[in-house]
């Protein structure tokens, strides 16, 4: 698979493509998870369908995928509510530049994912825009302050969800963090009736295996994506 590395408006794109691909995979991802892309990659390797994937920079976590201002939920840094610059970047000057490089003459189905932060980042955008046709939540914040309540308003437009957490993740001390475990079983509520979606339970906390969940998530959209017409979604 070939590897490049271009700067976009002071944001480090990493892309990794095989020629006409099916899928585009979107990752916002911060320098831990640059780190861990080419493991990912592999990871992925047993995709049914040829893909590519964009691994982009986000240069201040709390702010730059945050749907809202919310105060700190722990630490002290607060969250900025930067998630529709973010976007606007994807959307207006990443995806174009995307298509002229890795399917110039075809559309590739489109697939927005990403750990922590980056996956509620990934399902807030689902609700904003019908571009995407899958979405990859692993390990997703949906404990965000105020999220469900805006999720139940504004539902998501992708047809095709992904969902995943681990098993010891709503253990955690912070009172907040330890919402998740209800909160992603009622974001996967919402999703069942009318969504192509799954929830999957990975062994383990928070600061596990980020790279080997984001790549189960990728993969299962892929697999969906291959098996379309011929069976239906779980």
């Amino acid at each position: 698979m070939q590897k490049e590395v271009f700067t976009l408006e002071e944001r480090r794109v990493t892309l990794y493509r095989r020629a006409d691909p099916q899928i585009l995979f979107l990752q916002p991802v911060d320098e831990h998870d640059e780190g861990l892309l080419d493991r990912q990659l592999t990871l992925m390797e047993s995709a049914p369908l040829p893909f590519a994937l964009a691994a982009f920079s986000i240069l201040d976590w709390n702010k730059e995928l945050s749907p809202w201002e919310a105060p700190p939920v722990f630490g002290k840094t607060p969250f900025g509510g930067g998630a529709g610059e973010t976007l606007a970047f994807l959307t207006e000057r990443l995806m174009p530049e995307l298509r002229e490089v890795c399917a110039p003459e075809k559309e590739s189905a489109l697939c927005l994912g990403g750990y922590s932060l980056a996956g509620l980042f990934a399902l807030w955008a689902g609700t904003q825009t019908a571009l995407f046709t899958g979405l990859a939540a692993a390990s997703p914040s949906v404990w965000f302050p105020g999220w469900l309540d805006y999720v139940r308003a504004n539902p998501i437009l992708a047809p095709t969800v992904y969902l995943s957490l681990g098993d010891r993740e709503e253990r955690a001390k912070n009172p907040v963090m330890a919402s998740v475990g209800a909160c992603i079983r009622e974001q996967y509520a919402l999703l069942q009736k009318d969504h192509c979606a799954t929830l999957e339970w990975n062994p383990g906390n928070h600061f596990q295996q980020s790279e080997e969940r984001t790549a189960k998530a990728f993969l299962w959209f892929a697999r969906q994506l291959a098996a379309a017409g011929e069976k239906p979604c779980p």
